[in-house]
């Protein structure tokens, strides 16, 4: 199975945006959630990351998770519509707050699929290696990484194109009314009808039930793929993002890493907020 096809492929009846603040430790918790979410669920969405910069307070980081019987708290938001960007003034350069954004911009002009894996390697280096992604060495590093071409990253990453690509985030920040991150707004891609506006870290049945209301039944999910495919799709994964996944006791999940650890499909990797497992096998293509 092609996984990156499969998460990935346009014509599904949800198109999901979700805002993020690469400095931001809630949106980085949310994505074990996010992967459970398109391996179970791809089928039925198109996932759009949206650069939105400073918004969250990134001093609330032990925000409490969202009871169920709270699922009712998600807002309406705006109307899709054509979002100009052609009116926005504001500059960013390499010594902006924003610089994390914005290389993530500079990354996504070699395509989506590029875009997405700097981003996760950044998130890595910002907060696995504590890393500081202000300096242009670091960033130069996950871009290498993320296998980008690296002169054109470093050439885009100051360019007028670029700039302007994360104003246009900014702006359609601006237009759902997004005023946090993590939030990811929910349409539904065959009416022209509202989005869905859930914020903040919510447990994983709230986003299947906002999913279910919009499409008016309830999706079925899909096999997950095999343990081995799950870590080599996204190269580094935590023993708690496996045991989430997988609904498996955490014992378990390492008993089965172990297994992919003496094939030398894996390396382990301790850190602070747990044990890391990144993917060193045989490369394929997705």
């Amino acid at each position: 199975m092609n996984l990156f096809a499969f998460i990935c492929s346009n014509e599904k009846p949800l198109e999901l945006y979700f805002f993020i603040d690469p400095l931001c430790p809630d949106c980085f918790a949310l994505e074990p959630v996010i992967k459970k979410m398109q391996f179970e669920y791809g089928h039925y969405f198109s996932l759009t990351y949206v650069l939105s910069g400073n918004i969250s307070n990134l001093n609330n980081i032990n925000r409490k998770l969202i009871q169920p019987n709270q699922r009712n708290k998600y807002e309406k938001t705006i109307k899709r519509g054509q979002i100009s960007c052609d009116d926005l003034e504001a500059k960013v350069n390499l010594s902006s707050p924003y610089i994390a954004s914005i290389a993530v911009k500079a990354a996504e002009l070699q395509g989506k699929r590029a875009g997405i894996r700097f981003l996760k390697k950044l998130q890595e280096y910002i907060y696995l290696k504590n890393e500081n992604i202000g300096k242009l060495e670091i960033l130069i590093q996950c871009a290498e990484e993320a296998l980008l071409d690296v002169e054109e990253f470093m050439r885009d990453i100051h360019s007028t194109s670029t700039s302007h690509a994360f104003q246009c985030d900014l702006k359609i920040t601006n237009e759902m009314a997004v005023t946090e991150t993590p939030t990811i707004v929910f349409f539904n891609n065959k009416i022209e009808e509202e989005g869905l506006k859930l914020s903040g870290v919510n447990t994983y049945e709230i986003y299947i039930e906002v999913m279910t209301e919009i499409l008016g039944e309830r999706p079925v999910s899909h096999p997950l793929p095999p343990l081995l495919k799950f870590v080599q799709y996204n190269q580094f994964v935590s023993t708690r993002d496996i045991a989430f996944t997988y609904n498996l006791p955490h014992l378990q999940v390492e008993l089965e890493m172990k297994k992919l650890l003496l094939q030398q499909q894996v390396e382990r990797i301790h850190t602070s907020y747990g044990t890391f497992w990144k993917y060193v096998g045989q490369k394929k293509s997705f």
